[in-house]
């Protein structure tokens, strides 16, 4: 599909896009979570690294920060990641004690120093989409302050499990009539103005799987500009934890999420 960056869950696309090459050079931090990733975590690090360096040498980017964020794992993560920090001079790692999807996230951006801060999952990240979000942020007529990578906008292609899709379909109904949510998607890549959304970070109370969610939420009622541009999502590997805990678990921080910023 010509003009829609790819996005593959253990996969990656490559495709540099136009708009890099008219985007003045800004700073990065990419920020990546990792719990229990040590089938994956190396190969993932060291092709995003690649990526970004080449964009740095090519002058789209000025200075490059890959923060891997380690929370909670139980098997060779955390020693896979030493190692990555010892041998790459922009990767670092920080390590949380218990696992926390939404923690990882928010520790990393605080610990991020780049004008633009990309979150990238250790199976899910797209250089297309980093490229093109880089281009709405820092393009002054775009004005972006957070870029979804959108699984249901129009355009985009989820080609997961019917139940994970139907899942993610209800998630965004009960968000858009019950917090009265714009964009279609809060979960996944995101790229964010850091100088514009750092006030966001430290408002946000809620972790595991709901941080981002409401941190999209109050960047839309805090007037910040979110836009979402499509990706394609094509599942590798089965989903690390079950469908059912994560619905309960969802619901439950819903509730407590409407309490603590109301409605719209």
């Amino acid at each position: 599909m010509p003009g829609v960056p790819h996005a593959r869950l253990g996969g990656w696309g490559n495709a540099m896009m136009d708009p890099m090459a008219t985007t003045p050079a800004v700073s990065l931090s990419v920020v990546m979570p990792a719990h229990n990733e040590e089938g994956y975590l190396e190969g993932s690090a060291r092709e995003v690294v690649a990526e970004l360096d080449a964009r740095r040498s090519g002058g789209s980017l000025t200075t490059v920060q890959v923060i891997v964020v380690e929370n909670g794992s139980t098997d060779h993560t955390t020693a896979i990641g030493r190692r990555l920090e010892a041998e790459l001079d922009m990767l670092t790692m920080i390590s949380l004690d218990q696992a926390n999807y939404g923690a990882a996230l928010r520790a990393g951006f605080l610990q991020a120093t780049g004008d633009i801060v990309v979150n990238f999952d250790v199976d899910y990240y797209d250089f297309a989409f980093l490229d093109r979000a880089i281009a709405l942020i820092a393009d002054p007529d775009a004005g972006a302050d957070i870029v979804v990578g959108s699984k249901r906008g129009e355009g985009a292609e989820d080609t997961r499990a019917w139940h994970r899709r139907l899942v993610t379909a209800t998630f965004s109904t009960v968000l858009r009539l019950g917090f009265g949510l714009h964009v279609s998607d809060t979960h996944g890549m995101k790229a964010m103005a850091r100088a514009s959304v750092l006030p966001l970070v430290h408002q946000c109370r809620q972790g595991t799987d709901l941080f981002d969610t409401e941190l999209v939420l109050r960047a839309e009622r805090g007037g910040r500009r979110v836009i979402e541009t499509p990706v394609r999502v094509e599942e590798k590997r089965p989903s690390r934890s079950p469908i059912a805990g994560r619905v309960a678990r969802t619901l439950w921080g819903l509730a407590k999420l409407r309490i603590s910023i109301g409605r719209p």
